[in-house]
């Protein structure tokens, strides 16, 4: 048997790709996936598919940890109670939800020039510094020339940096929240799993899948179904993807977490597992917790209520909270959520970074969206998650207009068909789903 290892150890290895058809990939990420939860695995040998393989056939990744089933049956069985809508104000929903759609835009686009595992926290704010922009106030400036080992991601910091914003920039982060309002406008809130499958297959081209997205995405194109398509060759079944693609069902459900943290679940178990799920219930409960809570600890909280209790997730955010309430400052909870051994795009320490980003950001749109940038890891996904609820929680009117003037209401995506969106009529189809429910 092998001993245990700290899962950076591997990590270093890890970071030459994520491609979900290439069995190297796959071997080293599920390597480090079991030595993340304190897993040891059985001598392998062979070629890398052939230890894959034996990976796949002869050890249990699932059944890892009590109190976290990846049903929807199991999940709520988990859940203290079933909570009922927090009144709204009516008046304000459709400039809430158009909030959320800039907020995760703004987010986004602040975090993608980070959006590489060599920019911890400490290396950002070190660039920032010198850049004299520290504390992140505005759009990420460009030094001239770029100090040695320094290097922002090549393929997006022309268009997401100080004075090169001209529209909201092409990402995954973004592809999904569309998707996901084109699957609640085709389907209803009834949708199913298979429908996601289904929409998936006709409107998300495979190129601009990633990581647990393109395992089941891979696995949809074999013939497989959920669940099936989150378990089979997906080491990467508990990272971030499904909590990026959550906040739709939020928009749709204002005043009502548990109702949006279900529809989410159920478009999570195309891709995802145990905590990989919970992390999108827990996104989009926190959207729509926004509508109505009275400060971010509120948010948080609901968001809380509606996750397994006995999960790693709800253990790391409680960690944070409890941080929190302590009046630690921020550094101390960089450090502890440096401490959690985990891939740079895994849910649970990048769920920290959100939790403790609206906490200490004290409902305040720009610290918000800075802190969960400045904190490192996926920068650009726990941007535009920051973004999109505290864009919902302070509604559109309150964003200062120098984060969403540059974007010109104009998002720009991958999806079959939709090049270029309207943010302010994405907002109104949203608007036009509540009215549904």
């Amino acid at each position: 048997m092998t001993q245990p290892i700290r899962s950076e150890v591997l990590l270093r290895q890890s970071d030459r790709g994520h491609d979900a058809v290439r069995a190297e990939d796959l071997l080293r990420h599920q390597i480090v996936a079991f030595h993340e939860v304190g897993r040891t695995i059985p001598s392998l040998a062979g070629s890398a598919r052939e230890r894959l393989m034996t990976l796949e056939t002869h050890v249990d990744f699932e059944d890892i940890a009590a109190g976290e089933p990846s049903t929807i049956e199991g999940i709520v069985s988990e859940l203290a109670a079933m909570e009922g809508a927090a009144p709204v104000d009516a008046g304000t929903v459709a400039d809430r939800v158009l909030g959320g759609w800039l907020g995760r835009c703004v987010g986004n686009g602040l975090g993608k020039p980070f959006e590489l595992p060599t920019w911890s926290a400490r290396k950002i704010r070190d660039y920032l510094e010198r850049a004299g922009a520290w504390p992140l106030a505005d759009h990420v400036p460009v030094l001239d020339p770029m100090p040695p080992s320094f290097e922002l991601r090549e393929d997006c910091w022309q268009t997401t940096t100080r004075g090169r914003v001209a529209y909201a920039t092409r990402d995954d982060d973004l592809d999904y929240t569309i998707l996901n309002l084109m699957l609640l406008e085709q389907y209803g809130v009834d949708f199913t799993t298979e429908n996601v499958g289904r929409l998936w297959l006709d409107l998300l081209p495979f190129g601009k899948t990633f990581t647990a997205e393109a395992a089941a995405y891979r696995n949809l194109t074999e013939g497989l179904a959920a669940p099936e398509t989150a378990t089979r060759l997906n080491p990467y079944r508990e990272w971030i993807g499904a909590l990026i693609r959550a906040d739709a069902f939020g928009f749709v459900n204002p005043g009502r977490p548990l109702a949006a943290a279900l529809l989410a679940a159920r478009d999570a178990r195309l891709s995802h597992t145990r905590n990989g799920i919970y992390g999108a219930m827990w996104a989009a409960a926190a959207v729509a917790a926004a509508f109505a809570a009275r400060s971010p600890s509120e948010i948080v909280a609901a968001a809380r209520a509606v996750v397994p209790p006995r999960s790693r997730l709800v253990a790391a955010i409680d960690r944070i909270v409890a941080l929190h309430r302590q009046g630690a400052p921020w550094s101390d909870a960089i450090a502890l959520i440096e401490s959690i051994d985990h891939y740079y795009v895994h849910v649970i320490n990048n769920a920290a970074v959100i939790a403790a980003a609206l906490l200490w950001s004290d409902g305040e749109f720009t610290r918000g969206i800075a802190l969960a940038v400045c904190a490192g890891l996926d920068t650009d996904s726990n941007g535009a998650t920051v973004g999109a609820i505290l864009g919902v929680y302070n509604g559109a009117n309150a964003i200062p207009r120098a984060w969403t003037d540059p974007l010109n209401n104009e998002l720009r995506t991958a999806l079959c068909g939709q090049a270029s969106l309207s943010l302010s009529d994405l907002a109104k189809r949203t608007v036009a789903l509540i009215a549904l429910k």
